[in-house]
């Protein structure tokens, strides 16, 4: 916990304070469907930077924003990659629950919908694209499988291994109160009260955790 909220949480506002400092005109924060509703350390540090954003939004009147990302496809790490070394190896292929999904977008979406919020944005909002429906990972798993001339069960097993602390089995997109509506981009979504969000006491906040990441103290 203490990695994470050094990197993302203390991370990001160095980062708004010098581009304040600086007077950077348009900022646009790398966010995730993990820091809606956040059940992982990982999604509750996204939650936690997106509201620094919309808080130096508040402050500045610049149009500073956040993208909401999906599971990139192809990215370092993305489960695809996982799948396929898992398969080119013999298998089986991991999967921690039979009903998970996720949402999916690709890297050239990822790099559009990051360029369009800059564009877009006039400061204090979230955007997140147009991903369609999650896909389920079991079914993303079998294509894969197939795909490589294989079959299930007879080449490649499909292995359960229950779901990991602070996992869930669907991502959400939006939070709670958030209204949210198209943009002049058909693909992407924005939600234009996400700044109203920002709780009075976030720098105090942000300032206790400073101090236990200092101290690597969990409680």
């Amino acid at each position: 916990p203490a990695e994470a909220v050094s990197n993302n949480i203390l991370g990001a506002r160095n980062l708004l304070r010098a581009a304040l400092d600086a007077g950077v005109e348009r900022f646009v924060m790398i966010s995730s469907d993990k820091a809606v509703n956040p059940t992982s350390i990982m999604g509750a540090t996204k939650r936690a930077t997106e509201l620094l954003v919309m808080q130096a939004a508040q402050q500045s009147g610049r149009p500073y924003v956040a993208v909401r990302f999906g599971n990139v496809l192809g990215s370092r790490g993305s489960v695809v990659l996982t799948f396929k070394r898992q398969i080119a190896s013999g298998g089986p292929v991991t999967i921690t629950h039979p009903e998970m999904d996720r949402f999916f977008m690709t890297i050239p979406e990822a790099v559009q919908l990051v360029l369009q919020a800059a564009a877009l944005g006039s400061g204090g909002e979230v955007f997140v694209l147009d991903m369609g429906e999650p896909v389920k990972i079991v079914d993303l798993a079998t294509d894969l499988i197939e795909l490589s001339g294989l079959e299930v069960g007879r080449d490649i097993d499909i292995v359960y291994t229950g779901l990991r602390p602070g996992e869930k089995l669907s991502e959400e997109l939006f939070v709670a109160g958030e209204s949210y509506g198209r943009t002049l981009h058909e693909k992407i979504f924005t939600a234009d009260n996400a700044s109203s969000f920002v709780p009075d006491g976030l720098d105090a906040t942000v300032d206790a955790l400073a101090l236990a990441a200092l101290k690597n103290d969990r409680g």
